[in-house]
């Protein structure tokens, strides 16, 4: 923004960028290496060197970690997705896959395109040709006889170092190079001297000769602009613009996904001169941070749904008294614990209707990491000025994935506007009243200790003065008026917030209509379909309450066909929509596995509705390897995995099945058989080879 901006809301912040790839016509050079292991193996150290040395080539990063909610064990999936512009998203390819250890390879393999390249550790690994897609290399490192040389100079190498040659190998294939990545590790070894650096930078040294003498590039070579871009979350982002738009108080009970915004903040405390609480409980949270925001501090506080779920009353006392305090719920797998570590976009009726009654509010979900930087600032300034509590609504993709960030979207000019905040009152002006009643619906606050200003925080309703209507001094016509009074700061409220806008072609067939993370998703979508003949546009509805109802029910009555995409089942955007406005969705595109939409995916869906076909509920072959590689990690501790997949008919279980031939992973001989159901995916039947005798 510039210097002497005055506005709250930057409207260059709102703008549409994927559009103008389409409209140019200028193809992304891209591509996606994944990286899969357990929990211990160092995948995001392994993630972060690659995000971090192409985040210094100058070229855009997305990274996503599908992890579980273990320490160590388990798989956890990570994806980085490189391009020479921006990314939306993790995407729907997989261009290299480096496997740290069999179940990953067996997982992992079969996913990776024609020309990529599949890396992994021949010395303790074995790759069956069956799983190896057509097109696709298979570059086993034998570890041993690489490292030699390295090993003989510093000694025996510990087995997480074998992601380091991983890593250098598909730097090289991805024709990356060693510069960068080798001051990336010089930056994240630092503390431990220049010992650890060297030993790094000669095993990624080691697997980059290695994948340029026996493997092919799996991409062209790319312009490096070298402009360097912070790699951040989500939650560093409203960390960051939370910091920067004076918040002073911030508190938290540790809660996934919500918990690196606290990280964060007590990190860096004392340098940005934030005091950080971590409490014992949510109901603490929330009642702290509105205790701060009583005496004039700029409060925040953040948790998950679970944790909101024990806020909401403290939302509705924030409302009453007319108290500024910004709350960060990051949305995550429900009901209840759910999971944990995996995204869904199911808590939008929970946070609408926070705690009992009716009062004004704030819920604001940003689109982006940048947009979640932007968002934070401007909302802070909304509190303190309708005096109310807002709610940013985020969720684990969006909190929690990574991405490359031009560094002007952190703009550091921001103008700091603490609302109708009273210094002074003489006892000439008669008494100070906290909850006057006036045109505007924002009535004169005072910080404690202010003089001549006494006033009663309470819980009860109450008159201009403060003084409870509640009991011995109920007034029906001072209740309706204060109701009225608190109502009308809403009306001028959605007058200074932006109302949603369509972007891309005017004249599109379908119109897509989206909330939060789900933009960039939707957004590339939408060029997809439009490449493909199908002409589409996109709605994205950041400012829930309150709602440009006017504006949406225009832009979306006037759409050729109008589909929803969200990361729940029940499309609970799509209703809100139908709530507010009376317009119902065409379609809907939904996702509630716990992973996040991807773009041909949505755009395939799309086109099914398109064509009248009906969503295929079915476990699909695909799904019952899934289904029985769970039930053999569960019951038998990974010794067998399933290769053949056959339908059957009902055979006495009352639904088609599919007969699933299971393999020892030891000696790839038969070792057992199950059955699942087609329909409803159970498991019918385990029935494992007898060993032979001896």
């Amino acid at each position: 923004m510039p210097s002497d901006a005055v506005y709250l809301i930057d409207p260059s912040h709102c703008g549409f960028r994927g559009s103008k790839r389409a409209v140019e016509g200028v193809r992304m050079q891209e591509v996606t290496i994944g990286i899969a292991g357990a929990a211990g193996d160092g995948l995001d150290k392994s993630g972060d060197t690659l995000a971090k040395t192409c985040g210094r080539l100058g070229l855009h990063v997305y990274a996503y970690n599908s992890y579980q909610s273990i320490i160590r064990g388990g798989h956890i999936w990570l994806r980085v997705r490189i391009g020479d512009k921006k990314v939306l998203n993790h995407g729907d390819n997989l261009n290299a896959v480096i496997c740290l250890n069999q179940d990953s390879l067996e997982r992992h393999a079969p996913e990776v395109n024609e020309g990529g390249v599949i890396i992994f550790n021949s010395d303790k690994l074995k790759l069956d040709p069956t799983l190896v897609p057509k097109g696709v290399q298979a570059l086993g490192l034998p570890m041993k006889e690489i490292c030699k040389e390295v090993e003989a100079e510093h000694g025996a190498l510990q087995p997480i170092m074998q992601n380091t040659v991983a890593v250098g190998a598909v730097l090289a294939l991805a024709k990356l190079g060693l510069e960068e990545a080798s001051s990336v590790m010089a930056d994240t070894f630092a503390h431990k001297g220049d010992k650890v650096i060297n030993l790094n930078v000669s095993l990624l040294k080691v697997g980059y000769e290695y994948a340029e003498k026996n493997a092919k590039a799996i991409t062209k070579d790319w312009s490096f602009s070298k402009k360097r871009r912070p790699f951040v979350t989500g939650n560093e982002a409203i960390a960051f613009g939370a910091v920067a738009a004076g918040c002073k108080f911030y508190s938290a009970y540790p809660m996934t996904p919500a918990s690196t915004i606290l990280h964060w903040m007590a990190a860096h405390a004392q340098q940005v001169d934030v005091c950080v609480k971590q409490c014992e409980d949510e109901l603490s949270v929330i009642n702290m941070a509105i205790g701060a925001g009583i005496a004039g501090v700029r409060s925040m506080c953040g948790t998950a749904g679970g944790g909101f779920a024990l806020m909401t009353e403290a939302i509705g006392m924030a409302g009453i008294m007319e108290v500024p305090v910004v709350c960060v719920e990051v949305q995550r797998g429900g009901p209840s614990t759910g999971l944990p570590t995996k995204t869904e976009q199911g808590d939008l009726f929970q946070v609408y209707g926070a705690s009992q009654g009716e009062f004004p509010k704030i819920i604001v979900a940003p689109r982006s990491v940048a947009d979640a930087y932007d968002t934070t600032v401007n909302v802070f300034n909304l509190a303190d000025k309708y005096q109310l509590p807002v709610m940013i609504i985020s969720d684990l993709l969006l909190s929690e994935h990574p991405e490359t960030v031009d560094p002007e979207a952190f703009y550091s000019d921001i103008k700091i506007d603490r609302g109708q905040v009273v210094t002074e009152w003489a006892e000439s002006k008669g008494k100070f009243k906290r909850f006057q009643f006036t045109e505007s619906g924002i009535s004169p606050r005072a910080l404690p200790g202010t003089e001549n200003c006494n006033f009663v925080s309470a819980t009860d309703d109450h008159d201009e003065e403060s003084i409870l209507i509640s009991d011995m001094f109920t007034c029906e016509p001072i209740r309706r008026k204060i109701s009225e009074k608190r109502f009308r700061k809403m009306d001028n409220l959605l007058k200074e917030i932006p109302a949603p806008k369509l972007e891309g072609p005017a004249d599109a067939d379908v119109t897509l209509v989206c909330w939060g993370s789900t933009s960039g998703v939707v957004e590339e979508a939408a060029e997809i379909l439009t490449a493909a003949g199908v002409k589409t546009n996109f709605l994205v509805l950041k400012w829930i309450v309150p709602f440009h109802a006017k504006e949406v029910q225009e832009i979306l009555s006037k759409a050729k066909k109008k589909i929803s995409v969200e990361v729940n089942f029940t499309s609970q955007m799509a209703r809100y929509i139908k709530m507010e406005t009376g317009v119902s969705m065409d379609g809907h595109v939904n996702r509630y596995d716990g992973e996040p939409l991807e773009p041909k995916e949505v755009a395939g869906r799309v086109q099914d509705i398109l064509k009248g076909k009906k969503l295929d509920l079915d476990v699909s072959e695909e799904d019952a390897k899934q289904i029985a590689y769970h039930y053999l990690r569960t019951h038998y501790a990974e010794k067998l995995r399933p290769t053949k997949v056959v339908q059957e008919s009902a055979n006495g279980h009352g639904e088609p099945v599919w007969s699933i031939e299971l393999t020892e992973r030891a000696t790839g001989k038969h070792g057992g058989k199950m059955k699942v159901g087609v329909h409803t995916g159970a498991t019918y039947s385990f029935e494992k080879e007898p060993v032979e005798a001896k």
